[in-house]
């Protein structure tokens, strides 16, 4: 038997996400490639970050756009994704549309068509969440201005020295490819932390499981947790689970959906003082105007 966190207030409001992976010299070159893009969907880059770890030369841009829908069940958050792939054009409006509430996505990957919306465009991702915004340290500056210093993160230590709890997130993504599992990951990740450091894959088919460490947070295990389950929203969560160590809390779907995420597990440890930090590959989703 599940318990579930306190109901919050309904929130209709979607958000339109649509992140490029761009062959590019650097990320400034990127942002730059996405700039017709932009200026013709009128959204505005509230992301950027090096992705040559999965995909050599190559970096990824998110595009914030308000999004006229609302709803936060399947048909309003399908609907929203496919008006918006009919107005890019009919090539891009036959690709199907995965959805799993709170989100809604699609994944364009057809280089030439990519590359028609965004010079050295090689794969597209459009999702629509439920909620509002969800990209943390996002900005309104201009994107062809120099970014803007990002905001000091949490330190690894306190004030006397010792190790901060770290939060990790694990999500199950029923998909047949790597990437198709990491991107939605990905986004889960950016409504926790501005820094996802990808640990391990697991392939379990039809699974693909992500796991990523998310940095420090501050709190006890148990806040830092129920904090994270409060963030993501939705029925369905676990109860938490605690002991000295480790507090988790999972969500999953049942049955097991086509597509999409399958399930997903947050939880807080208790770091060493001479834990290694990851080593694999790290994406910035912190806005960086």
């Amino acid at each position: 038997m599940r318990d579930n966190p306190p109901a919050m207030a309904e929130n209709t409001e979607l958000e339109l996400l649509i992140t490029v992976v761009v062959g590019a010299d650097d990320e400034r070159s990127a942002r730059a490639a996405c700039r017709g893009l932009v200026q013709r969907i009128g959204g505005r880059i509230v992301a950027s970050g090096d992705c040559s770890d999965e995909e050599p030369g190559c970096w990824s841009v998110t595009i914030s756009r308000a999004c006229p829908e609302s709803g936060q069940h399947v048909a309003g958050l399908s609907r929203a994704v496919r008006n918006f792939l009919r107005e890019l054009g009919p090539d891009y409006a036959r690709h199907r549309v995965s959805c799993e509430p709170p989100t809604a996505w699609t994944v364009v990957d057809h280089p030439d068509l990519v590359g028609d919306l965004v010079d050295g465009g090689e794969r597209l991702l459009v999702e629509v969440w439920a909620g509002g915004s969800l990209l943390l340290g996002r900005s309104d500056a201009d994107p062809d201005e120099p970014p803007e210093p990002v905001a000091p993160r949490i330190s690894d230590f306190d004030e006397q020295g010792n190790p901060r709890p770290r939060l990790r997130l694990r999500v199950d993504v029923v998909t047949e490819r790597r990437a198709g599992a990491e991107w939605p990951a990905r986004a889960v990740a950016s409504r926790l932390s501005p820094t996802a450091t990808v640990l391990e894959y697991t392939v379990d088919p039809p699974l693909v499981q992500v796991a990523m460490d998310l940095g420090p947070a501050l709190g006890d295990l148990a806040e830092i947790v129920l904090g994270a389950v409060t963030t993501l929203g939705g029925n369905g969560w676990s109860r938490l689970q605690v002991d000295e160590q480790r507090a988790v809390a999972r969500w999953s779907v049942a049955p097991l959906p086509p597509s999409g995420v399958a399930s997903i597990e947050v939880s807080a440890v208790d770091a060493e003082p001479d834990e290694p930090s990851a080593q694999k590959s790290t994406v910035d989703t912190a806005g960086r105007g």
